[in-house]
């Protein structure tokens, strides 16, 4: 079976912005963490870096769910992918 050129749209905008989303996770994950042991001085007993990185990265990661089940939700809708209420 051929997929439809509306799944093939579906499928290729899923990817992009799971590649955008993949890349900021990324850079959170990596790049914040690794620079920010220049940040290095004592906050509540802990280096502030650990803050920082700790902290800062989870909201980071709730911000990515957040964004990605609005942007899906109406794309689910406008392709015909979204899940039916029972």
């Amino acid at each position: 079976m051929q997929p439809t050129e509306s799944q093939r749209r579906y499928w290729r905008k899923n990817l992009r912005i799971t590649g955008v989303l993949l890349a900021i996770w990324s850079v959170v994950t990596f790049v914040v963490g690794y620079f920010a042991r220049d940040l290095d001085f004592p906050f509540m007993g802990w280096p502030f870096s650990f803050w920082v990185s700790a902290q800062g990265a989870l909201v980071v990661y709730l911000l990515i769910i957040g964004f990605y089940a609005r942007y899906m939700n109406p794309l689910d809708i406008e392709h015909g992918a979204a899940e039916q209420a029972d």
